[in-house]
């Protein structure tokens, strides 16, 4: 299969110009019925030979092995979340904090990546804010924030500016300085390669639906083997311990602690789904495609617009307009779909292997008044 394969499987692109994955990726038709097929199974055909929670179970099993292929993981180091934000509340929540103790963050991050640190400010745990700039971060800033502290949190590739951070580089420093090291990869999956082994940290967050082009609720949180031996989860449930009936209970080995009850498997089905799609265009493929792309949009736009690498490092393109919310809607209104931030104050467009040149040239024309 090819990027034009895999649009012409997603009926939401067949109209607007949307360029917008960065906050959600419409699915291919596949991939919702996966998920519907097996919610039709699941409620149809429920017997004495067809047990509905070990169907489940067997889904979830399935999914976990798919996604840790995916990622560079093993299976018992996947567990199944909602979001990128529940993985990362899930790691926050799990750890024994006491007043005094630090988190480390950038100033970069996603709401996902402040609002639990916020939570625990409230319990008197100190953050620390590493300061950035143009989307980049000082590795010796870093050192010097993550020095005594307990965890580091940060991105791998930024929402502001579309930026690979040294995810590498960062861990290392935070194990130094003997923090754990949560990773926000959820702008990593569907459009870069991705390998949780080689970036060596104790936890790394992401979810289906965006560049993947799963749905809403197929999240997916990687917790090293070691590093989950040392967490224990404020929420409990069946799928998070080993023996559900034993008192007390003992949590189950790996990532899986982190799964709780009866959620249902289908947005994970559709996960798994997904990802054999992205497998089958090939990640390599997709990431030169999103560079091919992105890399004509940054062309157009004038250097002192430009708010992300002249070279863009991923598909997100970060322009810098007079009000990004009435941009927005004013593209909305030619049928261009882009999203405004917060910070910076500006306007960007997520640009997939599944775009076309037609589309890039479509968004810079329209951009024009912007800047004339």
């Amino acid at each position: 299969m090819n990027p034009r394969e895999l649009r012409a499987d997603t009926p939401a692109l067949h109209e607007d110009v949307y360029l917008n994955f960065g906050a959600h990726g419409p699915s291919p038709r596949y991939v919702v019925e996966a998920a519907d097929e097996f919610v039709r199974s699941h409620e149809y055909e429920t017997s004495t030979r067809n047990d509905p929670y070990e169907v489940a179970f067997d889904a979830y099993d399935r999914v976990r092995e798919r996604v840790a292929a995916f990622v560079g993981a093993d299976g018992d180091e996947i567990a199944l979340t909602e979001s990128t934000t529940a993985g990362i509340n899930a790691v926050a929540n799990a750890i024994d904090w006491e007043p005094g103790d630090t988190v480390v963050r950038t100033d970069l991050e996603h709401p996902a990546g402040t609002l639990p640190w916020q939570r625990l400010e409230q319990k008197g745990v100190d953050v620390r804010v590493v300061e950035t700039e143009d989307g980049r971060v000082d590795l010796d800033a870093f050192a010097e924030a993550v020095d005594g502290a307990q965890l580091a949190c940060f991105s791998a590739v930024t929402w502001t500016h579309g930026t690979r951070l040294p995810v590498g580089d960062l861990v290392d420093i935070a194990h130094e300085a003997g923090a754990f090291a949560l990773v926000d990869a959820v702008q990593v999956p569907g459009q870069l390669p991705m390998d949780v082994d080689e970036w060596g940290a104790d936890a790394v967050a992401a979810a289906g639906h965006k560049w993947l082009l799963g749905l809403w609720g197929g999240g997916f949180l990687y917790v090293d083997r070691d590093a989950a031996e040392t967490l224990a989860p404020a929420t409990v449930g069946y799928r998070s311990v080993e023996t559900p009936t034993a008192d007390p209970y003992e949590f189950a080995a790996g990532a899986r602690r982190f799964e709780v009850g009866s959620s249902n498997p289908a947005p994970h089905v559709a996960l798994a789904e997904a990802v054999d799609a992205i497998d089958e265009v090939g990640v390599d493929r997709i990431a030169d495609r999103i560079q091919e792309l992105a890399g004509r949009l940054a062309d157009g736009v004038p250097d002192d617009r430009l708010l992300s690498p002249i070279e863009p490092e991923s598909g997100l393109v970060t322009i810098d307009v007079g009000d990004p919310e009435a941009t927005v809607d004013r593209l909305a209104s030619e049928g261009i779909v882009v999203r405004a931030l917060p910070t910076p104050d500006a306007v960007r467009a997520s640009v997939h292997a599944v775009n076309t040149h037609a589309e890039v040239e479509r968004l810079l024309d329209a951009l024009e008044p912007e800047w004339a």
